[in-house]
């Protein structure tokens, strides 16, 4: 039984590939503009690295923020639950989830199963996710790992006042001109996100184990902080961006053990002919 979860995101696809309840293969590629093809795209770049074929892929869920446009796929499944799936595949002892995207952020807590038992989402601001380091990163003129590894290093983290990813570029452009050092300002920067992930957390009940997902789950310094801040020790699975392509994946095995079977069968084979 080979099945696919599909996560689109607002910046990069993921496709994630399970045989015999065994994750087997993955692949991450660019969203773009076009959803639909490179849904397809990250599908058969993820299936050709397990072996095998798109048209041997027997159910398909999709998720993420362009789960919508994956016509293909049999289900679409919300990112909040594909997150819980996936950690629950990793790491069964897991109770609480920190998923900090490009576009928003979420943290649920879930059950032995991996079910969702309550959520919260910070998806109406970039502040408190991965599109606020790159934007400071830009503003500073500083690669993304660089900014990482200063954040470590400062001695003095330099408060920051604003809120608002707007005001808070302004802040820290004009602290720039005033001389604080780069490295302060990075930590400042560090400890900004990090007081807004722990606004987040405190919606709902941090248990542990604690996960920490997602692409900005990579930032050495940003997982750092959060376990200095936190009090408690940080889990995360070996390819963090493919959390939720996991989690779909996972559902769509449960969906085939149930006796689901392919919604549109004639409009997927359409599909792999034209994509």
């Amino acid at each position: 039984m080979v099945v696919a979860g599909i996560d689109i995101g607002s910046r990069i696809a993921k496709a994630a590939i399970m045989e015999a309840g065994s994750i087997v293969s993955y692949a991450v590629l660019d969203t773009g503009l076009d959803s639909t093809q490179t849904a397809m795209k990250v599908l058969r770049l993820a299936a050709s690295k397990a072996g095998a074929t798109a048209s041997d892929i027997q159910y398909i869920v999709a998720t993420g923020y362009g789960r919508v446009l994956v016509e293909f796929a049999d289900e679409m499944v919300s990112e909040i639950a594909c997150h819980a799936k996936g950690v629950n595949y990793y790491f069964p002892s897991a109770r609480t989830v920190l998923d900090v995207g490009g576009q928003d952020s979420k943290v649920i807590n879930c059950d032995e199963k991996g079910r969702v038992v309550s959520f919260a989402m910070n998806d109406k601001c970039a502040g408190g996710t991965g599109r606020f380091l790159e934007t400071m990163a830009d503003l500073l003129q500083l690669p993304l790992d660089k900014m990482s590894m200063l954040s470590l290093k400062a001695a003095k983290p330099v408060p920051l006042s604003s809120h608002c990813v707007i005001y808070e570029k302004s802040e820290v452009l004009l602290k720039l001109r005033q001389g604080v050092p780069k490295y302060d300002l990075v930590a400042g920067i560090y400890e900004s996100l990090v007081t807004r992930i722990m606004d987040l957390l405190a919606k709902v009940s941090l248990q542990e184990d604690f996960v920490f997902g997602g692409g900005v789950a990579r930032n050495i310094g940003l997982f750092t902080k959060l376990q200095e801040r936190l009090g408690v020790g940080a889990k995360t699975i070996p390819e963090p961006v493919i959390q939720g392509a996991v989690g779909a994946a996972v559902l769509a095995g449960e969906r085939m053990r149930e006796g689901h079977a392919r919604k549109h069968q004639k409009e997927w084979n359409t599909w792999l002919t034209t994509i």
